[in-house]
């Protein structure tokens, strides 16, 4: 395996391509990462509708629990953030499922405002076929989540507390929890090494000669 330097442009229109290259009514895709995930997944949306698609954008933070249930064990808990924040759930029954084959197109955007601690109130989009869904957002993989691709931006423990923001380094545990656990470098459609996030490689096979 080698990383191959990208730009984030030729990135994301390599992404689009094989998308299109589905024939779906839709395409379910998870940007997975510590930090970064929205850029990338707010690239790919041009690229996509260019190509005929229409677009709905979802971030992962909209469908976190409640605070009575995330803080259960306390505001700065590694194992709660590594495996319990996320309303896995609502994500399901509100985005995914109804984008599954037989399923209304019909999804929620959002479901919760974790700063105000409420329900967003937000009302069902309907997403035309052929149409993708990307969805953003931090752990995702190992989880059984329906995404007909996913991408893991993976990044270098170094890298990792660089970039995490200083008030979240206790999370730090949590994340090292994933890539060890879950290895999601592994079970990745693609991995994207980002610790750079102005200098992208893609980790892709060594062809023999």
């Amino acid at each position: 395996m080698r990383y191959r330097p990208i730009t984030v442009d030729r990135l994301a229109a390599e992404l689009s391509e094989r998308v299109l290259a589905l024939s779906r009514r839709w395409v379910r895709i998870a940007v997975d990462g510590a930090v970064g995930t929205g850029a990338l997944a707010d690239a790919l949306v041009d690229p996509l509708r260019i190509g005929g698609r229409a677009v709905q954008r979802v971030s992962t933070v909209d469908f976190l629990r409640p605070a009575s249930l995330r803080f259960e064990h306390g505001r700065e808990n590694p194992d709660s953030r590594y495996w319990s924040w996320l309303d896995e759930g609502a994500l399901r029954r509100e985005v995914l499922d109804p984008l599954a084959d037989g399923g209304t197109g019909a999804v929620l955007p959002a479901l919760w405002d974790a700063e105000r601690d409420r329900a967003t109130r937000r009302d069902r989009v309907e997403l035309p076929a052929p149409g993708v869904l990307i969805a953003d957002g931090e752990m995702l993989l190992g989880r059984g989540l329906p995404f007909e691709l996913t991408v893991h931006l993976q990044l270098s423990p170094g890298a990792l507390r660089r970039r995490l923001p200083a008030g979240e380094h206790w999370a730090l545990e949590a994340f090292e929890r994933y890539a060890e656990e879950v290895r999601p470098t592994e079970i990745a459609d693609v991995v994207v090494r980002a610790d750079d996030p102005r200098h992208p490689a893609v980790l892709e096979p060594v062809r023999e000669p």
